[in-house]
């Protein structure tokens, strides 16, 4: 088991670590649109927040040895389900082979993200 760690992606803000590698699978936490320069949120619309988030993802997948071309299962939360369809274009053009997907809205993401 290898924990798997990128200063190009925030720091987890809890008690647990970016990713786990187990047996060549790579299992990663969420990602909120921290902007690891920063520390903060500083995209404000669904589209901005999910393209941060997704690049975050992207740094540690990439810190894993692997990319987004090889996720096979996504979960993705949503603070309003009506951002549903613009979260979705944005989600389309990083995830080109379309993996498995659970899209729920959440009552409330950390830090006041949207994604």
């Amino acid at each position: 088991m290898q924990k798997i760690e990128t200063k190009k992606a925030p720091a987890a803000i809890g008690p647990y670590s970016q990713a786990m590698k187990v047996n060549g699978f790579v299992f990663t936490s969420g990602q909120i649109p921290i902007d690891p320069e920063t520390g903060n949120i500083d995209a404000v619309t669904i589209e901005e927040q999910a393209e941060q988030a997704i690049r975050n993802l992207q740094a540690v997948l990439e810190e894993a040895g692997t990319g987004l071309d090889r996720v096979v299962k996504s979960t993705c939360f949503l603070q309003h389900m009506s951002d549903f369809n613009a979260f979705n274009e944005v989600y389309a053009k990083h995830f080109p082979n379309n993996p498995a997907r659970s899209c729920f809205e959440v009552a409330a993401l950390p830090n006041g993200a949207l994604v």
